[in-house]
């Protein structure tokens, strides 16, 4: 199950993975470790590969951390992971990047935001030197607008020209305009400094979900490169997952968006693979990819008094995401698989036959046991203290069995 991203954009090699020109929507990630503590920071890339980002950005903020990232890379080759890293720059990349060539062709990409390249007569050779660095070493480059830290002369630039305007727009007009040309003047002066347009994502990220909207649908008019989706600091918890979901799936439905990330603020000691596994979330849902056996579960209501089949359905969503890593090697397509976890007789035995493995566990007051179907027909009925494991064993068997190595 795959559907394409816009197939006018131009396409982006980044590391092994290609970006843009009608490839499958891309999910990366961040790190939230100190860049500099090596083990640490490895050890997240992992996980977040393992996970299933297909890029990792890390924070190169200073002489030490650009020191760290070929380590970094020699590190993950070394234990088999191939990931793109991607360096996030502000205010001082030109520096670390002429300092340190080991860093700078360690790096799969560079993340450069115009607003924090350089303030007044520094901005363009600053920008400049990035660029040339890019160049230099053949990689491709995100420009990425931050609304938080928008490029002030260009806004400045626009806000004197819309007051001499008969009628002035709002300011929050002028906001997203600002956003758009700074990325656009960025893009066509890396361009004429030799980059080209298939080195090129460009992103303009912000905080509200209709202001994210609108600028993407006009930045999607106004060029053909690759574009980066994200709602910039989307929050905490729910909030954060549905403010995410809501402003991506109406880009992605029309179109637009060739490569996702998810800003998540993880929970106290949460895991930061929290943001991968809602980007690929979004994905299945909406159809455009598949990445991990999909669990369709009931609600639960008065005839499910029992919570038994609400654990069922999220230990087999545990031990599904969980195998990815190694199944995604071993079983070409098992990312395509349904699972139905049932609580009653209502919808339980429809759903079943639906999925390709469906288990309909008894209700409050029906008959104590489990019919589980398979591909549509009845195959076995459980019942007693071992429903789970032998569930989980139906499940394994299928995997086998059905999807070629």
């Amino acid at each position: 199950m795959t559907k394409s991203a816009r197939k006018n954009t131009h396409s982006v090699i980044v590391g092994n993975v290609k970006v843009g020109g009608g490839a499958p929507i891309v999910i990366q990630s961040m790190t939230n470790t100190d860049t500099t503590d090596i083990a640490s920071t490895v050890k997240q890339i992992m996980e977040l590969s393992d996970a299933g980002s297909e890029l990792v950005r890390i924070t190169v903020n200073n002489e030490e951390a650009a020191q760290a990232v070929p380590a970094i890379r020699n590190e993950l080759n070394r234990k088999g992971y191939s990931v793109p890293i991607v360096g996030d720059f502000h205010f001082n990349g030109h520096k670390l990047l002429e300092k340190y060539p080991e860093c700078a062709a360690a790096l799969d990409k560079y993340r450069i935001n115009p607003g924090n390249v350089g303030k007044g007569k520094k901005r363009d050779p600053q920008f400049a030197q990035m660029i040339e660095f890019a160049c230099k070493y053949d990689k491709p480059v995100r420009i990425g607008v931050n609304g938080g830290s928008l490029d002030q002369s260009v806004l400045t630039r626009l806000l004197d020209e819309n007051r001499l305007k008969e009628t002035p727009d709002e300011l929050a007009v002028v906001t997203r305009k600002a956003i758009i040309t700074s990325a656009l003047e960025s893009a066509r002066q890396a361009e004429s400094l030799g980059l080209g347009a298939d080195k090129i994502i460009l992103s303009c990220k912000m905080s509200n979900v209709q202001d994210l909207i609108s600028v993407y649908q006009t930045l999607s008019e106004e060029c053909s490169y690759a574009l980066h989706l994200g709602l910039t600091e989307a929050g905490m918890g729910t909030k954060g997952v549905v403010s995410s979901a809501a402003a991506l799936s109406v880009l992605m439905q029309q179109g637009i968006g060739d490569t996702i990330r998810i800003s998540l603020t993880p929970e106290p000691g949460g895991a930061r693979t929290q943001e991968v596994y809602v980007g690929q979330e979004i994905l299945q849902t909406m159809g455009f990819r598949s990445f991990t056996p999909m669990v369709i579960a009931c609600p639960g209501c008065g005839r499910t008094t029992s919570d038994y089949f609400q654990k069922l359905a999220q230990d087999i969503q545990s031990y599904l995401r969980n195998s990815m890593p190694i199944w995604r090697k071993e079983f070409q397509g098992v990312e395509d698989m349904t699972v139905a976890v049932m609580g009653c007789v209502v919808n339980g035995p429809g759903e079943s036959k639906n999925a390709n493995i469906g288990i309909s566990l008894p209700g409050t007051g029906e008959t104590p046991v489990a019919p589980v179907y398979v591909d549509g027909i009845k195959t076995v009925t459980l019942k007693g203290d071992k429903i789970a494991e032998e569930f989980q064993t139906i499940v394994d068997d299928y995997i086998k069995s059905h999807y070629a190595p």
